[in-house]
């Protein structure tokens, strides 16, 4: 999820808006300062040109504040794991239900079950109840029932074994089970649509006002609906409820995540993007079976897991600006007034001069930017190979969300406790953040895509041939650690792969088309009431079609990144199928 942010920050020193959060920054190519034709580049004089990334060495590039800055990430990290899967253990239903008969309720559940519980494949029925009369079976001395006995629907509601999941969740409160099981799918749908209308909302706010209203705003509204969503006694409020929560999702971490982001010297980012995931987000995810188990109550978790997000009212007094965005709205004496916070703090003592440089150099810039307002994504479309990358790119990252979210959704195939399962899935996270900024920049990202998003997509379908037991679970959670894998590497591919002059809207766009992929999710990972294997075979297939996609991509590592839209038309035309920079170093 990091590396994409790290890389592009590198070469950007007026920021919009970051990859990873869902939308674009406006880019100055420092690295490239004399570059930028009629194509979409600029001309900066760059004798005593002074960048954001040129200046941070002066006031230091990991000190004192971004410490600070890395550390106060860490509740944002939760807030992000609140959002995202609470709703999970608020509305799991118990493996074992039945037909609640209220003239049997004296009887022990064993003899209730045996006397009006149809059997279906050895296994008492979820969903139906003998037809008979019961008070009279018992008179008459009946124990168990008979096979052609007529059967019917449940009448009077369900009793569910509470032994694996130990509280009572709106699901089964609100009995949706049976005709009505596909509504914590369709309520888990509808907060993925939310989240796509929070990600442009929240997008223009963080562009239009900064990061702090867009932070503030954000974790207000999830941690509102949230807190509503404990009051909720019907299907529709409940629904209405995550699409509010849905809003936050991404955004209560990521502007944080990007505002600390643009603090860090480039030294630094990828430890910083990439530890505050491994480190924050996978505690985030790991307490939440837990914290479920400890509350023992869903209206309490809703509650416990949405009221800390107010706190975030308290952030103008604890956390500046983005100077870089004041930068690119034009407010530089605010921007070098915090930066100067950051001095003073960091101990260091910086001459007026670099100050004076880099105003004029972000007023030069500044005038020179307009230039970018002329594209739209749709000019990723308008030439060939472009709009062959671009096609790719959506469907590569795609497949990705939809695996991702199919992993973290269809944790009960592995057969454990549900609570225990999302824990060992969670914990993966940590590896795999680590691993990755260990090897990508020494792997390159086409033939490490594949591999992981090949072999995550290849558990799936292994799953599908083994018993379930020891073997599923290894299987299981390996898919999910190749995942996440791919996720890291997805949406760092399209920021180096996309032209400067678009690539801001090209992977804000990206990314919401997994927004949509993602909206799927829930409904594949239900069809497992027809079939256990079928969601396990989808999601194998949109891993290991994603995966040999990715090798139709160009290899970035090493390379030159497009700035205009004949550079990314070109880009990759002398690379061969079995390019791979590692060898080739």
């Amino acid at each position: 999820m990091a590396n994409n942010i790290n890389d592009n920050l590198k070469k950007s020193s007026t920021i919009q808006l970051t990859a990873f959060d869902n939308r674009a920054f406006k880019a100055d190519e420092y690295e490239n300062p004399k570059a930028i034709n009629s194509n979409g580049a600029h001309t900066v004089d760059n004798t005593n040109a002074m960048h954001f990334d040129d200046l941070l060495p002066y006031i230091g590039e990991f000190g004192r504040y971004q410490k600070i800055l890395f550390l106060l990430m860490m509740p944002f990290s939760f807030f992000l794991a609140f959002v995202y899967s609470t709703q999970i253990f608020i509305t799991l239903v118990p493996e074992q239900h039945w037909c609640r008969i209220p003239e049997l309720e004296n009887l022990t559940v064993a003899e209730r079950l045996d006397l009006a519980i149809p059997t279906e494949n050895s296994k008492h029925s979820k969903c139906f109840m003998y037809d008979v009369n019961f008070t009279e079976a018992i008179l008459n001395g009946t124990k168990s029932g008979d096979p052609l006995w007529p059967k019917k629907s449940c009448t009077y509601g369900w009793e569910f074994n509470h032994s694996v999941v130990p509280y009572t969740t709106i699901a089964s409160e609100l009995e949706w089970v049976c005709d009505d099981s596909n509504k914590p799918v369709i309520s888990q749908s509808i907060f993925f649509c939310g989240a796509i209308c929070g990600a442009l909302i929240f997008g223009w706010i963080a562009d239009r006002y900064g990061r702090i209203p867009a932070m503030i705003g954000s974790n207000v509204v999830a941690g509102l609906g949230g807190i509503a969503t404990a009051f909720s006694n019907s299907f529709w409020m409940f629904t209405l409820c995550r699409f509010v929560v849905g809003f936050a999702f991404d955004n209560c971490f990521t502007v944080m995540y990007i505002l600390a982001l643009e603090y860090v010297g480039p030294s630094k980012r990828t430890f910083v993007a990439n530890m505050s995931i491994a480190l924050y987000f996978t505690a985030g995810m790991c307490s939440m079976p837990l914290l479920a188990l400890w509350i023992n109550d869903w209206r309490l978790l809703a509650i416990a897991t949405s009221l800390p997000m107010l706190s975030t009212v308290l952030v103008p007094w604890i956390i500046p600006e983005s100077a870089r965005w004041l930068v690119s709205k034009g407010k530089i004496d605010q921007a070098i007034v915090i930066l100067k916070k950051f001095e003073r703090i960091n101990k260091k003592d910086i001459k007026p001069q670099i100050y004076q440089d880099f105003r004029d150099t972000c007023q030069k810039v500044q005038e020179e930017e307009e230039s970018f307002k002329k594209y739209s994504v749709l000019d990723l479309f308008r030439t060939t190979r472009l709009r062959r990358n671009t096609i790719l790119l959506i469907l590569i990252y795609m497949s990705i969300s939809l695996l991702f979210d199919g992993y973290v959704r269809n944790i009960e195939s592995i057969g454990l406790d549900p609570f225990i399962g999302f824990g060992l899935a969670s914990v993966t996270e940590l590896p795999a953040s680590t691993l990755v900024t260990l090897i990508l920049d020494r792997w390159g990202r086409r033939w490490l895509g594949f591999g992981t998003m090949f072999l995550s997509g290849m558990c799936s379908v292994i799953a599908v041939f083994i018993p379930t037991g020891l073997a599923t679970t290894i299987v299981i959670i390996s898919g999910r650690f190749f995942v996440n894998f791919s996720f890291n590497i997805g949406m760092q591919y399209a920021a180096e792969l996309l032209p400067t002059v678009v690539r801001g809207q090209g992977v804000s766009f990206i990314h919401l088309t997994g927004y949509i992929a993602t909206i799927v999710s829930p409904i594949i990972v239900h069809l497992g009431v027809v079939s256990p294997i079928l969601p396990l075979l989808i999601l194998g297939f949109c891993g290991i079609t994603g995966g040999l996609l990715i090798l139709l991509l160009p290899e970035t590592l090493g390379e030159q990144l497009p700035q205009s839209l004949d550079d990314g038309e070109q880009f990759g035309l002398n690379q061969k199928m079995c390019h791979f920079p590692c060898i080739g170093k």
